[in-house]
């Protein structure tokens, strides 16, 4: 009977050197497809901008801070082990970074894992990026136009992802290492779950709970874990619950994303009180036995945190029994 508070520890693949300048012999030129455009790179880049953390810590992960010229949009703590080359590198903007911030940067490739970020009130559409020869990349997750993605979310298309990255700028082998330390963890939790549970993933609102319906990492982790998404039947990605179903399904375990830049009504600690206080969530199952999870809010997104969080709900069911 205990609430389980993990925090998220080291990245795949990641060590304290993860973070030092990548040694590599920089492409002669690489042309990729990415989410139906073609992203052209003459040589390896290095003045890379990144406007978000997902993408952010994927290239401190493969050693590029020493080719960064910004990052952006930080949403958690910075895993410990990237901290020193995160704080190296110049954040250009709180939030996303506007066209002009990004022009004055003179980036030679900009990356993000969400589409919000090439808004035309952020960095600006892709095609107007390349318009003026900045290779701009976007998750094949966030396509968009999403045909010309990955319908859902899985660990091969993320590690696709960073072997992708990988390849743009040079660093093959880096790429390689933490894919291949990735899957190990994988496999070490992979089926740790039963088919009889239930989990549900609360990711923000109180009086309106948003929470992981299918196709997106909650949904991946669910299946490789073995157990059930309480809302795997929902129509979107991220539905709009509420309390009385939420009631009805009555989840064995719930995983909340812990959203610091949210402000502490959407920190994991302000919706543990709430499902504590409130008279309807209060009789739920995993409310009254404590079977509470805590994973940051970037982790469930698809990222370099992907097998973290995996990690902590594989290890939250074993000490519930679940």
């Amino acid at each position: 009977m205990f609430s389980l508070v993990v925090v998220l520890g080291v990245a795949g693949g990641c060590s304290r050197g993860a973070a030092s300048p990548a040694s590599s012999t920089p492409p002669a030129g690489t042309t990729i497809t990415n989410c139906g455009r073609t992203v052209s790179v003459t040589t390896a880049p290095q003045r890379a901008l990144t406007l978000e953390q997902n993408a952010t810590e994927i290239l401190l992960s493969l050693g590029l801070s020493d080719r960064m010229i910004g990052t952006s949009y930080q949403t958690d703590p910075v895993l410990p082990e990237l901290t020193a080359a995160y704080d190296a590198v110049p954040k250009l903007a709180d939030l996303y970074p506007n066209r002009e911030a990004v022009l004055q940067a003179r980036p030679d490739f900009v990356y993000s894992t969400f589409t919000s970020a090439y808004a035309t009130d952020a960095a600006g559409p892709r095609a107007e990026l390349a318009d003026l020869k900045i290779p701009a990349y976007l998750s094949r997750f966030a396509c968009e136009d999403p045909t010309t993605g990955e319908k859902a979310v899985t660990f091969d298309g993320i590690l696709a992802e960073i072997t992708e990255i990988a390849g743009v700028f040079g660093v093959d082998g880096k790429g390689a290492e933490i894919v291949a330390a990735q899957r190990a963890r994988l496999d070490a939790v992979k089926g740790a779950g039963t088919d009889t549970t239930e989990v549900l993933w609360y990711y923000s609102g109180t009086t309106t709970p948003y929470v992981a319906g299918p196709n997106g990492l909650p949904a991946a982790i669910s299946t490789h874990l073995g157990v059930r998404n309480t809302y795997g039947d929902a129509s979107q990605t991220w539905p709009a619950g509420n309390w009385e179903q939420i009631a009805q399904r009555d989840p064995d375990v719930i995983v909340l994303a812990d959203l610091t830049r949210g402000g502490d009504g959407d920190s994991a600690a302000a919706k543990a009180e709430f499902l504590r206080t409130n008279p309807v969530t209060a009789q739920l199952d995993a409310v009254r036995n404590n079977r509470l999870v805590t994973v940051s809010g970037s982790s469930m997104d698809p990222s370099i945190r992907s097998v973290t969080a995996v990690e902590q709900v594989a290890t939250a069911l074993k000490e519930f029994g679940k």
